[in-house]
């Protein structure tokens, strides 16, 4: 269907659906049937399948109902991953501020990347155009207030948090990756390094790429690959902290 393919959702709609402003009802599908519903099976689709399996029509026989049902409720696929999306952000702790600024920080990165993790769909779906929903403006305030108190202008509080997110969702794309490839080949990082390696050395002249021999050869002897995602998350994570906590200080200084 022609909804299927839309690739953005239309801005009344999708708010409508968001905020919860009406509840449609279907008489053929009875009233059992809800957006909420609808918006936890295509989750529970997306997070075993991927979002390439979410139609319409795969919903509606998840349920049990026609997809004509389904569009009762929802106008089409792309309003569906807007709820999706948003709703999979009510998922999110949101304890107490405690701490220093870096410390909530740190919090606020790990919560992310563990949603990432259990919805890794959300790496493709999310765009740079925000999905403008409840649990995503709590998300918003809750994660602006943990730094809000550092002596930052407003907009270098929330360029702060657009860096520190950037990161996650790098990392989190560069892990989800590593998993679909071991999927996909059976194989794991350092198991397609050692199968590639002996081979490598009969291509490559005796000291030749000095540097990146002696560096790659400790990455893999650290990390089992000469990528670790795990490492590369806790390290660049510390760095842009690191980069952060310089421009506090300048700031202090100069107040």
């Amino acid at each position: 269907m022609a909804s299927e393919r839309k690739a953005t959702a239309d801005p009344a709609r999708s708010l409508a659906l968001l905020w919860r402003t009406r509840e449609p009802t279907s008489r053929s599908a009875g009233p059992a049937l809800s957006v909420d519903r609808i918006v936890r099976v295509a989750i529970d689709i997306a997070d075993a399948e991927g979002l390439d399996a979410l139609t319409m029509r795969r919903v509606g026989e998840a349920l049990g109902v026609g997809t004509m049902s389904v569009y009762t409720y929802v106008p089409g696929k792309a309003e569906l991953v807007a709820v999706m999306i948003d709703t999979a952000y009510g998922e999110m702790p949101r304890p107490a501020v405690e701490g220093d600024w870096r410390t909530r920080l740190e919090r606020i990165a790990r919560d992310n990347l563990a949603l990432y993790q259990r919805h890794p769909w959300m790496l493709r779906a999310e765009t740079t155009r925000p999905v403008l929903g409840p649990h995503l403006m709590a998300k918003y305030d809750y994660e602006l207030s943990a730094i809000v108190d550092i002596g930052l202008t407003d907009v270098e509080v929330d360029a702060v948090l657009t860096l520190v997110l950037g990161h996650v969702k790098s990392a989190a794309r560069a892990a989800s990756e590593v998993v679909d490839l071991e999927r996909e080949t059976g194989m794991t990082d350092g198991q397609w390094w050692q199968s590639h390696a002996p081979w490598l050395e009969t291509f490559l002249k005796p000291g030749a790429y000095p540097t990146a021999s002696r560096v790659g050869t400790a990455a893999g002897q650290q990390h089992g690959a000469a990528y670790g995602p795990e490492y590369a998350f806790e390290f660049g994570l510390q760095r842009v902290l690191d980069g952060i906590s310089v421009v506090v200080a300048e700031r202090a200084a100069n107040r």
